[in-house]
Order: C-alpha cells, then structure tokens, then sequence
C-alpha cells in the first residue's frame, strides 16, 4: 500500500474533472485527477458545445484547436416529424458568434475530451484508480483506492458523474427515477449516408412521442451522429450506461412512420448503443466540509437541451474562481459560496430540460447561451426566468 499527498484530489477525469484541473492549474494550483478507467476511449458519441460552454473552452485556449476540427451548424432546424414542416429555426454560426461572441460547435465527444486532457500533465492523471472509501477531519480528506492507493488531500472535488460514489457517502443511496424514455445514439462515416443529405443545420425531429437530433460532428463533414429518445421498457438494464447495444432493426421500426430523411440516415448506420433515461430533484447540498460535488455528480439533467456538459464546464470554471479567492483554512465557505452561485442556475436547466420543449417552437435562449462562468460575479446570483414564446 502507499501514500500519496495532494493539494486537491479530484475524482473523474471525465469532461468536468478535466476542466477544473485545467482551470485551477492556470491559477497556480495543482490537482491530481483520479480516474477509475484504465484508458480513455473514442466511444460514438456527439456533443453540442453551445456559447456559454465554448466561452469556458476558449479561456482554457481550446477554441482555435476544437473550431479546426468541429462543425459549426448553420442553425439549430426544428421539424415536423412526418412533413419535415419546419417548426422553429435559430440561427447559430455568425449570429452566435456576433450576439454571444463565441461560435455554436458540434463536435465528437471524445475530440472534446482529448483536447481537455492535453491541458492537465500526464503525471497529473491516475487512471486505473477505482475510488472505494474516504474519510475527513478537518485538515483534509484520506481517499481510499481499490488498488490499495491511499492519497491524503487539502480537499477533495468529486467530479464521477450519475453514479457517482462520494454523493452516495455524503447523501445516501439515491432512487433515480426511470423515465419510461430510453435514447439510442451512434456515430457512422458520412460516405455509408444513402439518399439523405444531412445538411448544413443541427436538426431535430418532432414526434408525437419521441424524437431524434442529427448532425455532423466534424469540420469536414465526414463524420454523422444521431441521438434519440422514445418510450421503451427498460427492464434491460439497471445502471444507466451506454455500454449496452441497441437493436437497429428495432430502432427503425420505432421511427418507420417518420420522413423519408430521418428513415434513409438510420437505414445507413450499422449498430447503436442505448441508454436508459432517468430524472432525479435538485439535491439538498453539494458539499460536506471539505469535499465538494460538481457536474453529474450533483444535477445530472435529461440530455433535451444538450447542456449537461455545458454546466459541468460552467461548474470548473465558477469553482476554480471560488477556490482560488479562498482562504484554505475555510474552503467550505468557498464550496458554498460555489453552490449558491451554481444551483438556482443548474435546477432551472434541469426542469426545462425535463419539458422537453428547448428550441421547438421560438426560443430565446439568451438566459442559457449568454452566460460567462468566467466572469459573472461571485455572489449568489437570481437566474432569470426561461423566455420561450
């Protein structure tokens, strides 16, 4: 057994993990992340980095690197599911970058994540480190490590998503609850596309039960993803996870009375993975002394308005600000202060994405994409409420 020492441990080397390692080491402070997985995968998924997660990437200074390889959407293009009507179109590209000041990216989630992991030491990442137990007292936190690590820290960020085990230690066993919804979701090369063009929009399709969002994920076109959401018994699977395959065959049926575009783009994938949809209420606390929960560790949120990645990035960002103007003595004054600033806005995109309406009909998303986690105020802040007419 040996004993490492850390000024912050941070649990998750995932998006958000990264990102607050990324943030704290440009303010001079030194993390070690602590992953469970032995290495990190290109897995097939999309992701949508809209204004208020590009403005995080860009004051890390990933924007140039992800604008080279990611697909800016014209525009985010709402329609009918049998006629193709359209029923809202926002526009993104130049209007986002001229109105937010920063470009709408559609990218591969594993580009994203590479590109994080370039900005935190190599020697800074512990993979293969499964966390099983830590204690606290009030000069720091012992983590405990299925390999028999032990690592004593100032202070611990739990950033290990859903199923995150420091939330389980401090709050108890949680009870999701299953939606009756399960999504399907994939990448394929653009070259296996039969009779459809994609097009130049991120585009979402409207049914009276379920939906599908498609769009490209490279600069270069080459490259489609799709994701879905429809009612599905899930006594399949009890964690929720993308590791289980999907049944093309049954997936197409489920959309066979849709447009013609939307039945040839899943006529051309060859295999998806699925993944259980579950919601769960704004917890009562983020923090206990000196650990502190970000990300899908505190308010995992339905993926109906792309913006669970988006509040974990905005997360690293306010929680690094917070820390940094901290007295160490007093870090859990830093953890509420962070909470305060972060939940009213975090709780409010949980329910509007558990609607299930973003963008369908006019939008005005500026209360979403106008944030800056760089620079709104570190104080409790009111959230205005979502515009939508």
């Amino acid at each position: 057994m040996s004993t490492k020492k850390s000024s912050v441990a941070i649990i998750g080397a995932g998006i958000g993990g990264l990102a607050v390692a990324a943030a704290l080491r440009q303010k001079g402070i030194q993390a070690d992340v602590y992953e469970q997985a032995q290495r990190f995968a290109r897995i097939g998924a999309g992701i949508q980095m809209s204004p208020n997660a590009m403005k995080v990437l860009r004051g890390l200074g990933l924007e140039q690197k992800l604008r080279d390889i990611a697909f800016a959407p014209a525009s985010s293009l709402n329609r009918e599911w049998d006629t193709g009507a359209v029923s809202n179109e926002f526009p993104l590209a130049d209007f986002a970058r001229t109105r937010y000041g920063t470009p709408f990216l559609a990218m591969h989630r594993g580009d994203l994540h590479a590109s994080l992991a370039t900005l935190v030491p190599d020697e800074c990442i512990h993979r293969g480190q499964e966390l099983v137990e830590f204690d606290q007292d009030g000069s720091g936190v012992t983590l405990g490590f299925a390999g028999g690590l032990r690592v004593e820290a100032d202070f611990v960020i739990a950033a290990d998503g859903v199923h995150s085990l420091v939330r389980e230690k401090l709050l108890g066993a949680e009870n999701p609850r299953f939606t009756g919804r399960v999504a399907y979701r994939t990448t394929f090369p653009a070259s296996q596309l039969k009779d459809v063009d994609v097009g130049s929009s991120r585009t979402k399709w409207w049914g009276p039960d379920r939906h599908i969002v498609i769009y490209f994920i490279t600069r270069a076109r080459d490259e489609v993803y799709f994701v879905t959401s429809q009612p599905e018994d899930a006594g399949w699977v009890t964690p929720e996870s993308w590791s289980a395959k999907g049944d093309v065959e049954l997936l197409r049926a489920a959309y066979a009375g849709f447009h013609k575009d939307v039945r040839n783009v899943l006529a051309s994938c060859n295999e998806v993975h699925k993944w259980a949809i579950f919601e769960r209420d704004p917890l009562p606390r983020w923090s206990e002394g000196r650990v502190v929960l970000m990300g899908d560790a505190c308010h995992p949120m339905t993926p109906y308005m792309a913006q669970g990645a988006a509040m974990a990035l905005e997360d690293s960002i306010v929680l690094a600000r917070c820390i940094e103007g901290a007295d160490r003595s007093d870090i859990e004054s830093a953890f509420k202060l962070f909470e305060s600033m972060r939940k009213p806005r975090t709780s409010q995109v949980q329910a509007g994405s558990k609607a299930n309406t973003w963008m369908q009909r006019k939008t005005d998303p500026d209360w979403v994409y106008g944030y800056d986690a760089w620079s709104v105020p570190l104080e409790a802040a009111a959230v205005p409420a979502a515009q939508e007419s």
